[in-house]
C-alpha cells in the first residue's frame, strides 16, 4: 500500500517545498513579548466590509481582516505563507483524491459548542449550494458533488439567471462526509496534489449550528473559533476585535485587542500614523511613497507580496465584444507605460507585471508565450486601435476606469489615461465611486461603463489561486464575465498534476490563453507598503501583505 502522505507533526507544509516564500520584513524593536504587559487596544486602518460577516461572503480585504482573526480553519499561514495545522491534526491522502483529516481535541466556537467534522461539512455546504449566492462558492468546485449544489443550464434564463421555483439536485455535496466527531473525509472529482494549501482561506472555515439558524443574524454578531471574537461593530466607523479566550490553536494573542478603524482614504488614515492616532496602516497612501521610508525609518515596511493588480474587461460592454474588442484591449495595455508609472507614482514599490500571478510564487516566470502585449509599445498600440475602428467604430465616448475614489487610485489612473489619450488619440477617464463597497456593488450589478480597476491580494501561496478564482467560468471573483472552455480544460489538468513541476508549467500554458484574450490586463505587483507607530512592537507583514495582528504587542 502507498504510504498516506501526511501533515502531522511537522510544524510546517509546503508543496513540494518549494513554495515556502522568502523572508518576510518587518518586527519592531520594543521590549513588549507577550509577557503578559502587552494589553493596549492595537488600532489598524480599515474600512467598511462590503458583506455580512460569513467567511464563504467574504472576499474583499476590509472584511476579510476580520474572518481571518475571528475565524480557525484546519490550517493556517505564517508570516512566509509556509502552512501549519491548526484546528487539523492530520491531513492524508493515498491518491490525492480522497482526503482524511482529523481534528485536533479540545477546539470550540466562542459560544462553547464543539468544533466537530460536521462544523466543515455543513459550513461547506451551505457556501457551495447556489441558492446561498456565496461569493466563495467556486472553491468547493473540486469536491466531488458540486455540479449538484448547482442549478443545471435548463433552470437558467436567457441572462443567466435561475427561473422561479427552480432548485439544485442536490442541497449538499457527496464528496463530504464527517465520518465521526473529529474526522472529515473529502472525495474530490479528481487527483489534486496541492488541495491542503488551501484550506487555510476562508473559504473553508467551519461555522457552528447557530449561524444555520439565521444566517444573516449571524453575518452582524459571527460567532468563530479564532483568535479573536467580534465584540463591536459601528458600521462605516469601526470594528471591534477582542481576545478569544477559547482559542485553542497557536496563534496565541499578544495585545489587549485590535480596533480596525474604517477610513474614507488612506491619506488621513498615514496622517493619523504619524500623529500617533493609530497604530498600524496596511497601504501607504500615494502621496507618502517618497518619503514614508524616511519619516517611518525602522517602522516601514516596503516588502514583496502576493498581490498584483490589473485592468479588468467586462464581457457586457460592447466596445470589447468580437474581434475589434479583443484589438482594442491589447491596444490599451501597449499604450501603458507601466515603467514610468511605477517609478513616478509609485516610487518603485510597484513592480511592472509580466505574467498574471506574482514574484513571490513559486512559477512565476517573466517570458511567458504572449506577455510582449505588457511591452509599453506606442506604436503598435496605435496600429492595433486603428485596425480596431476599421472593424467597429469605438465611438465618442470616453474610455472609462472605473474604481473607488477613498484609497489612491486616481494617482496611478489618471497618468494611465493620459498615456491611453496621446497614445491612441481617445479621451479616457477616471469614474470614480466615493467608497470601496459603492465601486463593488456596481461592479458586482455589471454597472460598469468600461474597464475597472482590479486588485488580487492571494488566499493562498500557489498560482492556481492567481488564474482559476479569476478568470474560470463562474469563478466567485471572475467579475468580467470571461469563459473559456480551453481556459478551464488546462487548470483542470493543472490542478490533477501529481508533480508540482509539472503544474507549473501547465498553470504558465493556461496564462498564455489569458494572454491571448486578455480578459484582465496586468500593471504591476505591489509591495507591502505600511508602517506602524512606536506605540507598538513585534509588527510583521505576511506574504498575502496583511499584518499578523495577534502577534503585534501594545502596552496599554
Amino acid at each position: 500500500m502507498t504510504p498516506r502522505k501526511r501533515l502531522v507533526g511537522l510544524g510546517a507544509f509546503a508543496l513540494a517545498s518549494s513554495l515556502v516564500l522568502t523572508a518576510c520584513g518587518g518586527g519592531g524593536g520594543g521590549d513588549d513579548t507577550g509577557d503578559g504587559n502587552s494589553t493596549g487596544i492595537v488600532t489598524v486602518g480599515n474600512g467598511e466590509p462590503q458583506n455580512p460577516i460569513i467567511p464563504t461572503m467574504t472576499n474583499e480585504t476590509f472584511g476579510s481582516k476580520v474572518t481571518s482573526n475571528v475565524f480557525a480553519g484546519l490550517v493556517y499561514y505564517d508570516a512566509e505563507g509556509v502552512v501549519h495545522n491548526e484546528v487539523a491534526e492530520s491531513i492524508e491522502s493515498e491518491d490525492n483524491k480522497v482526503w482524511t483529516i482529523t481534528l485536533k481535541d479540545g477546539w470550540t466556537f466562542s459560544d462553547g459548542t464543539p468544533v466537530t467534522a460536521q462544523s466543515f461539512v455543513d459550513a461547506w455546504n451551505y457556501g457551495a449550494y447556489a441558492p446561498n449566492a456565496q461569493n466563495l462558492s467556486y472553491f468547493f468546485e473540486p469536491i466531488e458533488g458540486f455540479t449538484d449544489v448547482q442549478f443545471a443550464e435548463d433552470q437558467l434564463d436567457k441572462d443567466g439567471a435561475p427561473k422561479e421555483g427552480e432548485v439544485p439536485a442536490s442541497e449538499t455535496m457527496s464528496g463530504l462526509e464527517a465520518v465521526s466527531e473529529t474526522e472529515l473525509q473529502v472525495t474530490l472529482a479528481q487527483p489534486e496534489s496541492d488541495f491542503p494549501l488551501r484550506l487555510g482561506y476562508s473559504a473553508f472555515y467551519p461555522l457552528p449550528e447557530s449561524f444555520h439558524d439565521d444566517p444573516e443574524a449571524f453575518g452582524e454578531e459571527p460567532i468563530g473559533n479564532g483568535p479573536y471574537v467580534l465584540d463591536t461593530w459601528e458600521h462605516n466607523r469601526l470594528i471591534e476585535l477582542r481576545p478569544n479566550d477559547s482559542y485553542a490553536g497557536e496563534r496565541e494573542v499578544q495585545n489587549g485587542g485590535v480596533d480596525l478603524v474604517a477610513y474614507t482614504d488612506e491619506d488621513s488614515a498615514y496622517n493619523d500614523l504619524l500623529d500617533g492616532n493609530l497604530d498600524i496602516v496596511t497601504n501607504v497612501p500615494a502621496s507618502a511613497f517618497g518619503t514614508f521610508e524616511e519619516e517611518l525609518g525602522d517602522r516601514a515596511v516596503n516588502q514583496p507580496a502576493a498581490v498584483i493588480q490589473v485592468i479588468n474587461v467586462p464581457e457586457y460592454v460592447e466596445g470589447f465584444q468580437g474581434e475589434a474588442g479583443l484589438l482594442r484591449r491589447q491596444a490599451i495595455s501597449m499604450a501603458i507605460d507601466r515603467d514610468q508609472v511605477t517609478e513616478t507614482v509609485f516610487s518603485g514599490s510597484r513592480t511592472p507585471a509580466t505574467d498574471f500571478t506574482s514574484p513571490v510564487i513559486n512559477g512565476w516566470s517573466d517570458d511567458l508565450e504572449g506577455n510582449e502585449v505588457l511591452d509599453y509599445n506606442p506604436e503598435e498600440a496605435k496600429r492595433l486601435w486603428d485596425e480596431a475602428e476599421a472593424i467597429e467604430p469605438w465611438g465618442d465616448e470616453p474610455l472609462y476606469i472605473a474604481s473607488n475614489a477613498d484609497s489612491d487610485h486616481q494617482s496611478w489612473i489618471d497618468p494611465t489615461c493620459n498615456g491611453i489619450r496621446d497614445t491612441l488619440g481617445i479621451d479616457c477617464e477616471f469614474d470614480a465611486y466615493p467608497t470601496f463597497d459603492e465601486f463593488l456593488d456596481a461592479r458586482d450589478n455589471e454597472q460598469i461603463k468600461g474597464l475597472f480597476r482590479g486588485g488580487w491580494q492571494a488566499d493562498y501561496p500557489a498560482m492556481s489561486n492567481f488564474l482559476g478564482p479569476i478568470y474560470g467560468t463562474g469563478a466567485g471573483s471572475n467579475d468580467m464575465g470571461y469563459s473559456s472552455e480551453e481556459f478551464d480544460a488546462k487548470l483542470d489538468e493543472a490542478a490533477g498534476e501529481s508533480d508540482p513541476d509539472a503544474a507549473i508549467e501547465l498553470y504558465k500554458e493556461a496564462q498564455t490563453i489569458l494572454f491571448q484574450d486578455l480578459p484582465g490586463i496586468p500593471l504591476w505587483y505591489n509591495n507591502a507598503t505600511g508602517g506602524w507607530s512606536e506605540a507598538v512592537d513585534n509588527v510583521v507583514f505576511g506574504w498575502d501583505s496583511d499584518p499578523l495582528l495577534y502577534q503585534v504587542t501594545k502596552s496599554e
